[in-house]
């Protein structure tokens, strides 16, 4: 949606500035492209780390459940005793 909102902006620049613009206008256009190819770059990276993070804390919920598992057996069995 941003993206065509640029472009809208940067027509509407075009079509009132005349022949002078039209190199602005495509530099304007190449730097909103590169840019928009950064944040996609960008937004891969963070949900890799998303994942990473999900990964992290599931192997952590895991490793307290078994630590509690554990508790719970050492009570039952003391109080058993």
């Amino acid at each position: 949606m941003k993206k065509v909102l640029v472009i809208v902006a940067l027509s509407a620049l075009a079509a009132c500035g005349g022949s002078s613009t039209e190199t602005k206008v495509d530099s304007a256009a190449a730097t909103v492209d590169a840019a928009a190819k950064a944040v996609d770059s960008a937004a891969a990276k963070v949900d890799s780390a998303a994942v990473k993070v999900d990964s992290a804390a599931k192997a952590a919920v895991d490793t307290a459940k078994s630590a509690v598992k554990a508790a719970v057996s050492a009570v039952k069995e003391a109080v058993k005793k």
